[in-house]
């Protein structure tokens, strides 16, 4: 049997001293990590070294510890049927590295040797952090591009997010994941709660439904190239083309809707006519509106202009029709 080292490992082990060979060779040409694994694979074979496994890191982080582990038994990570996932190949120290000295109870005075930690405590640097996770994930279609995104030019690591040691992490949770999100997004926590927002809050809509946190160099990470086309993918019916088109509504659909929330009806910006009077500032100063028209004086444009997306109707101009 071979010792399979992860690529990421070396990187860890070169910047963090997390094995003695790491000081000989941080010096060294660009292939140091090379020799590291080959001085490695030669203890492994003569039997000086050996994965410890799952049940030595469980001793002391059981259901019961400060620090448990045993809910990564429950998902894709854990289990050992999964090809590629970390119970299969090296177990705990797929992801934390090796073990070393780790599991001996230190003298008095002394901490524990260090491993790969994660999370805001760790010593680890976040771009380390990440590249543990990036050593499987980078391979997927929507985490590509994963160096080029908002959230890791923030240095927002992937524990900031995701919880791997449960049984199911609240990033998949249809209900959940909005409560992930909206910890480091305060304003839009405040606008799912108000009174016209899409259904994200009981868990019909996600906030990746729109939003791709891993890639997307677009605006505001969208998963599609520009806001309208985001939008399309849900309400194909204002696409277009139309015989008639509002010129607002092919530029910029945000120009009059807020997408996580608003007040106003139809996720508004603000109620009409005030919204259609940021444009329109004199509407129908010519026209001689009686007395008790109530329908006109209620105030609201879309009273007669009710296709205000766009008419395909040969008389549709005014988009009334």
């Amino acid at each position: 049997m071979k010792w399979k080292t992860p690529q990421w490992l070396w990187a860890g082990v070169l910047a963090f001293g997390l094995l003695p060979l790491a000081a000989q060779a941080a010096d060294q040409a660009p292939d140091a990590s090379a020799q590291i694994e080959a001085q490695l694979d030669k203890k492994f074979a003569e039997g000086k070294y050996s994965p410890k496994g799952a049940d030595t890191c469980l001793k002391c982080h059981d259901a019961e510890s400060d620090k448990p582990a045993t809910g990564i038994f429950h998902n894709v990570h854990g289990n050992n049927g999964v090809p590629g996932s970390p119970m299969s190949d090296l177990q705990c120290e797929a992801c934390h590295g090796p073990v070393g000295n780790h599991a001996r109870n230190p003298r008095k005075g002394q901490q524990r040797e260090p491993m790969i930690t994660f999370g805001k405590e760790s010593p680890v640097p976040v771009e380390k952090q990440n590249s543990v996770c990036l050593s499987c994930h980078s391979k997927e279609a929507d985490k590509m591009g994963w160096h080029a995104s908002t959230h890791a030019v923030e240095d927002v690591s992937c524990t900031s997010c995701h919880a791997l040691h449960v049984e199911k992490d609240p990033m998949l949770d249809e209900k959940k994941q909005a409560e992930t999100c909206v910890s480091c997004h305060p304003k839009e926590k405040s606008d799912l709660h108000k009174r016209s927002s899409h259904p994200i809050l009981n868990g019909d809509m996600q906030c990746s439904s729109c939003h791709n946190p891993h890639q997307s160099q677009n605006e505001a990470s969208l998963k599609q190239p520009t806001v309208n086309e985001n939008c399309y993918e849900c309400h194909a019916e204002k696409r277009g083309p139309f015989l008639w088109e509002h010129e607002p509504v092919t530029e910029d659909c945000a120009l009059c809707h807020n997408p996580h929330g608003s007040i106003n009806q139809s996720l508004l910006d603000k109620r009409v006519p005030q919204l259609c009077q940021e444009c329109h500032r004199v509407p129908h100063a010519n026209v001689q509106i009686p007395e008790g028209d109530l329908k006109a004086r209620g105030g609201s444009c879309l009273n007669c202009h009710n296709q205000i997306h766009g008419s395909n109707h040969p008389n549709g101009r005014a988009l009334r029709e």
